[in-house]
C-alpha cells in the first residue's frame, strides 16, 4: 500500500472536471484507491465519492492506493494533483 499527501492547488478546487479527471486517470489502473480528507474516506475510483468531497483550494488530502500498479498509479495521480488538475 502507498499512501501520499496531496493539496488541493487549483483555485477552484475539486469540483466536477477535475474529479471526472482524478476519476478516469485512477480507473486506468487495478490498483484499489481511496482518497481520505478530514477523517473521511471515499472511493477515488466514484465519481460520486470523488465529488462529495468538495476539497476547495488548500485542502490536504490522503490518497491511499492498494495493487499491482500502486506505484505507477500514486506517480501519475500526485502529479495529476501536483499539476492543480492543468486548471492553474
Amino acid at each position: 500500500m502507498i499512501v501520499k499527501e496531496v493539496v488541493v492547488k487549483n483555485k477552484a478546487g475539486l469540483h466536477t472536471r477535475p474529479a471526472a479527471a482524478v476519476v478516469k486517470l485512477a480507473s486506468r489502473f487495478k490498483a484499489d484507491f481511496f482518497i481520505e480528507m478530514h477523517g473521511s474516506e471515499v472511493n477515488a475510483k466514484s465519481i460520486i465519492g470523488v465529488m462529495s468531497l468538495a476539497a476547495p483550494k488548500g485542502t490536504k488530502l490522503v490518497l491511499k492506493l492498494d495493487g499491482d500498479d500502486e506505484d505507477e498509479a500514486a506517480r501519475q495521480l500526485v502529479d495529476f494533483f501536483d499539476q492543480g488538475f492543468g486548471e492553474q
